[in-house]
């Protein structure tokens, strides 16, 4: 199958509205019962729910969006290492990290 190329970069206006947005879902109470779960999305690791962060699946500057079906719970390491990837990019990502991990 092949790869599409997605460089998207979303104009300064809807990153500004997003990041607005998203404070605001940080502070409702449906993110608060998420975060309290204390499980990183990507990791699947416990963590206390405070060292937890908000990522969005689709990035903000890739255009996405801060509603509940793209923000999850994920502990920091996870969320520097995503930084601004897609899901499939991310996938490729940890696909490389286990394919560098085995014995040859």
């Amino acid at each position: 199958m092949a790869r599409v190329d997605f460089t998207f970069e979303a104009d300064a206006a809807h990153v500004a509205r997003e990041k607005a947005r998203a404070r605001e879902l940080r502070q409702s109470q449906w993110w608060k019962n998420r975060r309290a779960h204390g499980v990183c999305h990507y990791c699947r690791r416990r963590f206390p729910a405070r060292e937890l962060t908000m990522d969005h699946v689709v990035p903000i500057i890739r255009g996405g969006r801060s509603t509940r079906s793209n923000v999850v719970p994920c502990c920091k390491a996870c969320n520097s290492r995503k930084q601004s990837l897609l899901p499939s990019e991310w996938q490729d990502y940890l696909l490389a990290l286990a394919a560098a991990d085995r014995p040859r």
